[in-house]
Protein backbone atom coordinates (compact mmCIF):
# COMPACT_ATOMS: atom_id res chain seq x y z
CA UNK A 1 0.00 0.00 0.00
CA UNK A 2 0.93 3.43 -0.63
CA UNK A 3 0.67 6.32 1.16
CA UNK A 4 0.73 10.22 0.55
CA UNK A 5 1.94 12.39 3.21
CA UNK A 6 0.80 16.09 3.98
CA UNK A 7 3.03 18.34 6.83
CA UNK A 8 1.33 22.21 7.57
CA UNK A 9 3.95 24.20 9.61
CA UNK A 10 1.33 26.90 10.42
CA UNK A 11 0.78 29.49 12.71
CA UNK A 12 -0.22 27.37 15.37
CA UNK A 13 1.47 24.60 15.12
CA UNK A 14 2.80 21.25 13.00
CA UNK A 15 0.28 18.76 11.78
CA UNK A 16 1.38 15.39 9.92
CA UNK A 17 -1.58 13.57 8.13
CA UNK A 18 -1.04 10.56 5.88
CA UNK A 19 -3.41 9.34 3.47
CA UNK A 20 -3.92 6.12 1.38
CA UNK A 21 -4.74 6.24 -2.16
CA UNK A 22 -8.39 6.41 -1.67
CA UNK A 23 -7.86 9.56 0.32
CA UNK A 24 -8.51 8.16 3.45
CA UNK A 25 -6.60 9.20 6.57
CA UNK A 26 -4.35 6.72 7.78
CA UNK A 27 -2.12 8.83 10.66
CA UNK A 28 -2.05 12.06 12.26
CA UNK A 29 0.17 13.39 14.39
CA UNK A 30 0.48 17.45 16.13
CA UNK A 31 3.29 18.58 17.30
CA UNK A 32 3.93 22.83 18.80
CA UNK A 33 7.12 24.60 17.24
CA UNK A 34 8.70 28.42 17.51
CA UNK A 35 8.09 29.80 14.05
CA UNK A 36 11.27 32.15 14.61
CA UNK A 37 13.44 29.94 15.37
CA UNK A 38 14.93 27.57 12.26
CA UNK A 39 16.67 24.84 14.58
CA UNK A 40 12.76 24.33 15.90
CA UNK A 41 11.21 23.97 12.55
CA UNK A 42 14.29 21.45 11.23
CA UNK A 43 13.53 19.52 14.86
CA UNK A 44 9.76 19.24 14.47
CA UNK A 45 9.78 18.18 10.68
CA UNK A 46 11.89 15.57 12.00
CA UNK A 47 10.31 14.47 15.15
CA UNK A 48 6.55 14.24 13.56
CA UNK A 49 7.56 12.56 10.40
CA UNK A 50 9.05 10.25 13.30
CA UNK A 51 6.58 9.98 15.20
CA UNK A 52 3.59 8.35 12.86
CA UNK A 53 3.53 4.67 12.67
CA UNK A 54 6.40 2.95 11.19
CA UNK A 55 4.37 0.39 9.02
CA UNK A 56 3.31 3.90 7.53
CA UNK A 57 6.63 5.55 7.49
CA UNK A 58 7.84 2.59 4.87
CA UNK A 59 5.33 2.60 2.41
CA UNK A 60 5.21 7.07 2.19
CA UNK A 61 5.41 7.45 -1.66
CA UNK A 62 5.53 11.11 -1.51
CA UNK A 63 5.28 14.18 0.99
CA UNK A 64 4.36 18.07 0.35
CA UNK A 65 4.90 20.62 3.24
CA UNK A 66 3.06 23.67 3.38
CA UNK A 67 4.47 26.70 5.58
CA UNK A 68 2.83 30.08 6.44
CA UNK A 69 3.12 32.58 3.24
CA UNK A 70 5.80 34.80 2.80
CA UNK A 71 7.46 33.63 6.18
CA UNK A 72 11.29 33.67 4.35
CA UNK A 73 14.57 32.90 5.21
CA UNK A 74 18.10 33.42 3.67
CA UNK A 75 20.67 30.51 3.44
CA UNK A 76 23.84 30.48 2.24
CA UNK A 77 25.21 27.53 -0.16
CA UNK A 78 25.28 25.01 2.02
CA UNK A 79 21.68 25.48 3.21
CA UNK A 80 22.64 26.92 6.54
CA UNK A 81 20.36 29.34 7.62
CA UNK A 82 22.27 32.74 7.92
CA UNK A 83 19.79 35.21 9.00
CA UNK A 84 16.80 35.20 11.40
CA UNK A 85 13.54 34.28 9.72
CA UNK A 86 11.12 36.80 9.28
CA UNK A 87 7.48 35.67 9.43
CA UNK A 88 4.13 36.11 7.91
CA UNK A 89 3.41 39.32 9.67
CA UNK A 90 6.21 41.00 10.27
CA UNK A 91 6.30 44.26 8.40
CA UNK A 92 8.99 46.17 6.52
CA UNK A 93 9.11 50.32 7.40
CA UNK A 94 8.47 52.51 4.73
CA UNK A 95 11.81 53.00 3.46
CA UNK A 96 11.62 49.56 2.12
CA UNK A 97 8.65 49.80 0.62
CA UNK A 98 9.58 52.99 -0.96
CA UNK A 99 12.62 51.02 -2.64
CA UNK A 100 10.20 48.16 -3.92
CA UNK A 101 7.89 50.82 -5.35
CA UNK A 102 10.86 52.29 -7.07
CA UNK A 103 11.03 48.43 -8.73
CA UNK A 104 8.00 46.80 -9.05
CA UNK A 105 5.70 48.22 -11.19
CA UNK A 106 2.88 50.27 -8.95
CA UNK A 107 -0.14 48.48 -7.01
CA UNK A 108 1.87 45.05 -7.58
CA UNK A 109 1.55 41.98 -5.14
CA UNK A 110 4.92 42.40 -3.53
CA UNK A 111 4.41 46.08 -2.90
CA UNK A 112 2.73 44.87 0.20
CA UNK A 113 4.73 45.45 3.76
CA UNK A 114 4.33 41.64 4.98
CA UNK A 115 5.07 40.18 1.22
CA UNK A 116 7.88 38.36 0.07
CA UNK A 117 10.30 40.62 -1.75
CA UNK A 118 10.27 43.25 0.76
CA UNK A 119 11.80 40.98 3.36
CA UNK A 120 13.69 40.06 0.63
CA UNK A 121 15.51 43.71 -0.13
CA UNK A 122 15.97 43.91 4.04
CA UNK A 123 17.37 40.51 4.47
CA UNK A 124 20.10 41.40 1.59
CA UNK A 125 21.08 44.64 3.69
CA UNK A 126 22.29 42.76 6.07
CA UNK A 127 23.97 40.09 3.60
CA UNK A 128 27.58 40.85 3.14
CA UNK A 129 30.06 38.41 3.81
CA UNK A 130 28.54 35.01 1.92
CA UNK A 131 29.49 34.58 -1.79
CA UNK A 132 26.42 33.20 -2.62
CA UNK A 133 22.98 34.38 -0.89
CA UNK A 134 19.63 31.81 -1.02
CA UNK A 135 16.60 33.19 -0.54
CA UNK A 136 13.72 30.85 0.60
CA UNK A 137 10.40 30.27 1.76
CA UNK A 138 10.00 28.24 5.47
CA UNK A 139 8.52 25.25 2.88
CA UNK A 140 11.22 25.72 0.45
CA UNK A 141 13.81 25.29 3.20
CA UNK A 142 11.72 22.35 4.83
CA UNK A 143 11.72 20.23 1.65
CA UNK A 144 15.04 21.08 1.02
CA UNK A 145 16.31 19.05 4.35
CA UNK A 146 14.44 16.05 2.90
CA UNK A 147 15.99 16.00 -0.38
CA UNK A 148 19.18 18.17 -0.68
CA UNK A 149 18.27 20.06 -3.74
CA UNK A 150 18.94 23.85 -2.46
CA UNK A 151 17.10 26.81 -4.00
CA UNK A 152 13.36 25.06 -5.20
CA UNK A 153 9.98 26.76 -4.55
CA UNK A 154 6.63 26.28 -6.07
CA UNK A 155 4.44 28.68 -7.76
CA UNK A 156 2.00 29.94 -4.18
CA UNK A 157 4.96 30.05 -2.00
CA UNK A 158 6.61 32.32 -5.09
CA UNK A 159 3.81 34.72 -5.80
CA UNK A 160 4.51 37.66 -3.20
CA UNK A 161 8.27 37.34 -4.28
CA UNK A 162 7.49 38.39 -7.62
CA UNK A 163 7.05 35.41 -10.02
CA UNK A 164 4.48 35.32 -12.92
CA UNK A 165 2.32 32.38 -12.31
CA UNK A 166 0.92 33.26 -15.77
CA UNK A 167 4.06 33.67 -17.89
CA UNK A 168 5.61 30.92 -15.44
CA UNK A 169 8.94 33.11 -15.23
CA UNK A 170 10.20 36.27 -12.89
CA UNK A 171 9.23 38.90 -14.53
CA UNK A 172 11.41 41.45 -16.29
CA UNK A 173 11.85 44.22 -13.57
CA UNK A 174 12.92 41.06 -11.13
CA UNK A 175 14.93 40.15 -13.46
CA UNK A 176 16.53 42.98 -13.98
CA UNK A 177 17.19 43.63 -9.88
CA UNK A 178 18.69 40.44 -9.72
CA UNK A 179 21.25 41.21 -12.32
CA UNK A 180 22.28 43.88 -10.21
CA UNK A 181 22.83 41.51 -7.09
CA UNK A 182 24.59 38.93 -8.46
CA UNK A 183 25.43 37.00 -5.15
CA UNK A 184 21.36 36.50 -4.72
CA UNK A 185 19.85 33.29 -5.82
CA UNK A 186 16.27 33.32 -6.48
CA UNK A 187 14.63 29.68 -5.79
CA UNK A 188 13.56 27.87 -9.06
CA UNK A 189 9.51 27.49 -9.60
CA UNK A 190 7.84 24.37 -9.34
CA UNK A 191 4.08 23.75 -9.81
CA UNK A 192 3.04 22.28 -6.08
CA UNK A 193 2.93 18.34 -6.25
CA UNK A 194 5.84 18.38 -9.04
CA UNK A 195 8.77 16.09 -7.73
CA UNK A 196 11.61 17.97 -6.69
CA UNK A 197 14.02 15.32 -5.92
CA UNK A 198 13.89 12.09 -3.48
CA UNK A 199 14.50 11.66 0.04
CA UNK A 200 18.00 12.22 0.87
CA UNK A 201 19.56 8.08 2.12
CA UNK A 202 20.83 9.09 5.10
CA UNK A 203 17.09 10.79 6.07
CA UNK A 204 15.29 7.89 4.61
CA UNK A 205 17.56 5.93 7.05
CA UNK A 206 16.89 8.01 10.45
CA UNK A 207 13.29 8.16 9.66
CA UNK A 208 12.56 4.49 7.73
CA UNK A 209 11.33 6.13 4.86
CA UNK A 210 12.00 4.75 1.84
CA UNK A 211 14.74 5.17 -0.11
CA UNK A 212 12.57 6.21 -3.24
CA UNK A 213 10.11 8.30 -1.53
CA UNK A 214 9.76 11.59 -3.21
CA UNK A 215 9.99 15.05 -1.90
CA UNK A 216 7.58 17.37 -3.92
CA UNK A 217 7.13 21.49 -4.05
CA UNK A 218 4.73 22.38 -1.63
CA UNK A 219 2.16 25.39 -0.86
CA UNK A 220 0.63 27.88 1.33
CA UNK A 221 -0.90 26.85 4.15
CA UNK A 222 -4.26 28.74 3.30
CA UNK A 223 -4.18 26.89 -0.09
CA UNK A 224 -3.37 23.69 1.73
CA UNK A 225 -6.46 24.39 4.00
CA UNK A 226 -8.74 25.36 0.80
CA UNK A 227 -7.77 21.80 -0.66
CA UNK A 228 -8.42 20.43 2.86
CA UNK A 229 -11.81 21.68 2.90
CA UNK A 230 -13.25 21.04 -0.70
CA UNK A 231 -12.00 17.44 -0.58
CA UNK A 232 -12.34 16.95 -4.53
CA UNK A 233 -11.36 20.28 -6.38
CA UNK A 234 -14.28 21.53 -8.91
CA UNK A 235 -14.56 25.10 -11.12
CA UNK A 236 -16.89 27.82 -8.81
CA UNK A 237 -16.16 25.52 -5.38
CA UNK A 238 -15.44 28.47 -2.64
CA UNK A 239 -13.97 28.41 0.51
CA UNK A 240 -14.96 30.67 3.60
CA UNK A 241 -12.38 30.90 6.32
CA UNK A 242 -14.34 32.12 9.23
CA UNK A 243 -11.48 32.72 11.52
CA UNK A 244 -9.87 36.08 13.39
CA UNK A 245 -10.50 37.22 10.01
CA UNK A 246 -12.48 36.10 7.11
CA UNK A 247 -10.96 35.07 3.89
CA UNK A 248 -12.78 33.88 0.56
CA UNK A 249 -11.69 32.08 -2.15
CA UNK A 250 -13.22 30.59 -5.54
CA UNK A 251 -11.51 27.98 -7.91
CA UNK A 252 -11.94 29.80 -11.15
CA UNK A 253 -11.28 29.21 -14.62
CA UNK A 254 -9.46 32.44 -14.99
CA UNK A 255 -7.39 34.58 -12.91
CA UNK A 256 -8.50 37.75 -11.02
CA UNK A 257 -6.06 40.40 -10.01
CA UNK A 258 -7.13 43.84 -8.71
CA UNK A 259 -4.23 45.28 -6.17
CA UNK A 260 -6.96 47.83 -5.36
CA UNK A 261 -9.36 45.13 -3.33
CA UNK A 262 -6.53 43.10 -2.16
CA UNK A 263 -7.48 40.10 -5.29
CA UNK A 264 -4.90 37.51 -6.46
CA UNK A 265 -5.01 34.56 -8.17
CA UNK A 266 -3.05 31.25 -7.18
CA UNK A 267 -2.20 28.77 -10.12
CA UNK A 268 -3.16 25.33 -9.90
CA UNK A 269 -2.33 22.80 -12.45
CA UNK A 270 -4.80 20.15 -12.26
CA UNK A 271 -4.20 16.90 -13.99
CA UNK A 272 -7.64 16.68 -15.59
CA UNK A 273 -8.94 20.17 -15.08
CA UNK A 274 -6.34 21.56 -16.67
CA UNK A 275 -5.37 25.31 -15.32
CA UNK A 276 -6.99 26.81 -12.64
CA UNK A 277 -6.72 29.72 -10.74
CA UNK A 278 -7.51 30.09 -6.80
CA UNK A 279 -8.84 33.69 -6.08
CA UNK A 280 -8.77 35.35 -3.08
CA UNK A 281 -9.44 38.16 -0.94
CA UNK A 282 -9.25 38.63 2.82
CA UNK A 283 -11.21 41.18 5.49
CA UNK A 284 -10.49 41.96 8.79
CA UNK A 285 -13.51 41.38 9.81
CA UNK A 286 -14.49 37.94 11.67
CA UNK A 287 -13.89 36.06 15.00
CA UNK A 288 -11.38 38.94 16.33
CA UNK A 289 -14.11 41.26 16.16
CA UNK A 290 -16.90 39.30 18.75
CA UNK A 291 -14.11 38.14 20.77
CA UNK A 292 -13.92 41.46 21.87
CA UNK A 293 -17.53 41.43 23.15
CA UNK A 294 -18.26 37.98 24.02
CA UNK A 295 -16.36 34.98 25.11
CA UNK A 296 -16.66 31.36 24.35
CA UNK A 297 -19.55 30.79 26.30
CA UNK A 298 -21.60 33.71 25.36
CA UNK A 299 -20.87 33.14 22.39
CA UNK A 300 -22.60 29.96 22.22
CA UNK A 301 -25.51 30.60 24.67
CA UNK A 302 -26.68 33.53 22.44
CA UNK A 303 -26.04 32.13 19.59
CA UNK A 304 -28.45 29.62 20.09
CA UNK A 305 -31.14 31.76 21.19
CA UNK A 306 -31.28 33.86 17.92
CA UNK A 307 -33.76 33.39 15.22
CA UNK A 308 -31.83 33.02 12.27
CA UNK A 309 -34.57 33.42 9.93
CA UNK A 310 -35.25 36.81 10.59
CA UNK A 311 -33.07 39.32 9.57
CA UNK A 312 -31.15 42.00 12.14
CA UNK A 313 -32.11 45.39 11.17
CA UNK A 314 -28.69 46.70 12.48
CA UNK A 315 -26.12 47.92 10.20
CA UNK A 316 -22.39 47.38 11.21
CA UNK A 317 -19.51 47.02 10.00
CA UNK A 318 -17.61 45.37 12.71
CA UNK A 319 -13.44 45.78 12.21
CA UNK A 320 -11.54 45.38 15.56
CA UNK A 321 -9.61 48.55 14.32
CA UNK A 322 -9.33 51.17 11.88
CA UNK A 323 -8.98 50.22 8.25
CA UNK A 324 -9.84 47.21 5.72
CA UNK A 325 -8.79 45.49 2.57
CA UNK A 326 -11.95 43.28 0.94
CA UNK A 327 -14.61 44.06 -0.22
CA UNK A 328 -13.48 48.03 1.24
CA UNK A 329 -10.20 48.82 0.41
CA UNK A 330 -10.15 51.60 2.48
CA UNK A 331 -7.03 51.55 5.29
CA UNK A 332 -8.91 54.62 7.27
CA UNK A 333 -12.43 52.87 7.07
CA UNK A 334 -13.42 53.68 10.56
CA UNK A 335 -14.80 50.69 12.76
CA UNK A 336 -18.97 50.59 12.34
CA UNK A 337 -20.29 49.31 15.76
CA UNK A 338 -23.23 51.49 16.68
CA UNK A 339 -26.19 51.79 17.51
CA UNK A 340 -25.43 49.39 20.09
CA UNK A 341 -28.52 48.09 22.14
CA UNK A 342 -28.92 46.75 25.43
CA UNK A 343 -29.76 43.16 25.11
CA UNK A 344 -26.62 41.42 24.49
CA UNK A 345 -28.46 38.81 21.87
CA UNK A 346 -29.67 41.62 19.64
CA UNK A 347 -25.97 42.96 19.09
CA UNK A 348 -24.89 39.60 18.93
CA UNK A 349 -27.68 38.90 15.63
CA UNK A 350 -26.94 42.37 14.14
CA UNK A 351 -22.74 41.72 13.99
CA UNK A 352 -23.50 38.13 12.50
CA UNK A 353 -25.71 39.62 10.28
CA UNK A 354 -23.35 41.98 8.99
CA UNK A 355 -20.09 39.81 8.78
CA UNK A 356 -23.04 37.95 6.36
CA UNK A 357 -23.84 40.38 4.10
CA UNK A 358 -20.08 41.44 4.12
CA UNK A 359 -19.40 38.21 3.41
CA UNK A 360 -21.81 38.26 0.43
CA UNK A 361 -20.57 41.34 -0.83
CA UNK A 362 -17.22 40.03 -0.79
CA UNK A 363 -18.39 37.03 -3.36
CA UNK A 364 -20.32 39.03 -5.45
CA UNK A 365 -16.94 41.49 -5.85
CA UNK A 366 -15.19 38.47 -7.03
CA UNK A 367 -17.71 37.64 -9.62
CA UNK A 368 -18.29 40.94 -10.86
CA UNK A 369 -14.40 41.02 -11.33
CA UNK A 370 -14.28 37.72 -13.36
CA UNK A 371 -13.97 34.60 -10.81
CA UNK A 372 -15.97 31.22 -12.30
CA UNK A 373 -20.00 31.47 -11.03
CA UNK A 374 -19.97 30.19 -7.62
CA UNK A 375 -21.59 26.46 -6.98
CA UNK A 376 -21.15 25.58 -3.59
CA UNK A 377 -19.40 26.98 -0.19
CA UNK A 378 -17.57 24.95 2.27
CA UNK A 379 -17.04 26.99 5.67
CA UNK A 380 -13.53 26.22 7.22
CA UNK A 381 -12.66 27.79 10.54
CA UNK A 382 -14.03 28.13 13.93
CA UNK A 383 -16.99 30.20 12.54
CA UNK A 384 -18.20 26.82 10.55
CA UNK A 385 -19.54 25.53 13.79
CA UNK A 386 -21.95 28.74 15.06
CA UNK A 387 -25.23 27.27 12.78
CA UNK A 388 -27.48 30.17 13.78
CA UNK A 389 -24.70 31.84 11.96
CA UNK A 390 -24.36 29.77 8.97
CA UNK A 391 -28.23 30.08 8.84
CA UNK A 392 -28.07 33.82 8.32
CA UNK A 393 -25.32 33.32 5.82
CA UNK A 394 -27.63 31.24 3.97
CA UNK A 395 -29.98 33.60 3.41
CA UNK A 396 -27.76 36.09 2.07
CA UNK A 397 -25.61 33.85 0.23
CA UNK A 398 -28.57 31.67 -1.39
CA UNK A 399 -25.48 29.34 -2.80
CA UNK A 400 -25.47 25.54 -1.36
CA UNK A 401 -23.58 25.58 1.90
CA UNK A 402 -21.24 22.72 3.12
CA UNK A 403 -18.97 21.87 6.13
CA UNK A 404 -14.97 21.66 5.48
CA UNK A 405 -14.23 17.72 4.41
CA UNK A 406 -11.40 18.23 6.82
CA UNK A 407 -10.16 21.10 8.89
CA UNK A 408 -6.88 20.43 8.91
CA UNK A 409 -4.46 22.51 6.19
CA UNK A 410 -2.36 19.17 5.90
CA UNK A 411 -4.72 16.99 4.47
CA UNK A 412 -4.62 19.55 1.60
CA UNK A 413 -1.27 19.02 1.43
CA UNK A 414 -1.67 15.45 1.51
CA UNK A 415 -4.07 15.62 -0.97
CA UNK A 416 -1.54 17.26 -3.14
CA UNK A 417 1.21 15.08 -2.51
CA UNK A 418 -1.63 12.12 -4.19
CA UNK A 419 -1.57 14.19 -7.24
CA UNK A 420 0.82 12.89 -10.09
CA UNK A 421 3.21 13.94 -11.08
Amino acid sequence: MNYFLGIDFGTSGVRAIAIDVNGQIVALSRLDYAIRDCESWEITLYEIIASLPINIRQNIKKIVIDGTSATVVMCDRNGKVISSPMIYSDACDNDILEQVKAIAPPQHLVCNATSSFPKLMLLMQGETSNPEAYFLHQADWLSYLLHGRLGASDYHNALKLGYDPELLRYPDWLQAWLLKNPKLVLPKVFAPSTCVGIIQEAIASRLNLPLNCAIAAGTTDSNAAFFAAVGKPEIGTAVTSLGSTMVLKILSNRPVNNSHYGIYSHRFDHPTLGCLWLVGGASNVGGAVLRQFFNDHELQVLSDRIDPNISSPLDYYPLPKIGDRFPINDPHLIPRLEPHPNAPIEFLHGLLESIARIEAQGYALLQELGASPMQKIYTAGGGAKNRAWTKIRDRHLRIPMLDAIQPEAAYGAALLAKISP
